[in-house]
């Protein structure tokens, strides 16, 4: 994420109305904006392969699995964040229109060197204020390597 370095406070609500019109995503956090990098050959090999197993899997289940086209709002966190992969089996996410989701189950974030310690830190404690979220996963793009973090109940 690049961060514009004289940002002022932006409300969630500002935020949703410039993105709605902006080609280019941003993620929001706690008042701030901040635009995204685009993809990697590797990230949209991963994330597609990703996403492919996961509809096979969940195909008997009522959940979705959606790319990087769509936020998870984070309400406690005051976040709009885009993970690579999520998803979602929660009805009341089924069924609204809008552009993000609430109840995440699961979260997949790609590592990159400009986004490792962030995905690893601030995020991750930002995604943990969702009560549905079950699993973090952490892929990396030069490694073979995954990182899987589950709620304990």
């Amino acid at each position: 994420m690049i961060a514009n370095q004289n940002q002022f406070y932006v409300s969630p609500e500002d935020y949703l109305a410039g993105e709605r019109q902006n080609p280019i995503k941003h993620e929001y956090r706690q008042g701030k904006i901040y635009a995204m990098v685009g993809a990697k050959k590797p990230h949209v090999i991963i994330a597609s392969n990703l996403v492919t197993e996961l509809n096979i899997h969940l195909r008997d289940n009522d959940c979705i699995v959606l790319t990087s086209d769509i936020k998870v709002r984070l309400e406690e966190a005051n976040c709009y964040y885009y993970p690579d992969v999520a998803v979602t089996c929660d009805e009341r996410d089924l069924s609204l229109t809008e552009d993000f989701i609430h109840y995440p189950s699961l979260i997949i974030e790609f590592l990159s060197p400009s986004t490792a310690k962030f995905d690893r830190g601030g995020k991750f404690v930002d995604y943990q204020t969702a009560t549905s979220l079950q699993e973090y996963v952490l892929v990396s793009q030069s490694e073979m390597t995954i990182e899987c973090f589950r709620k304990h109940e």
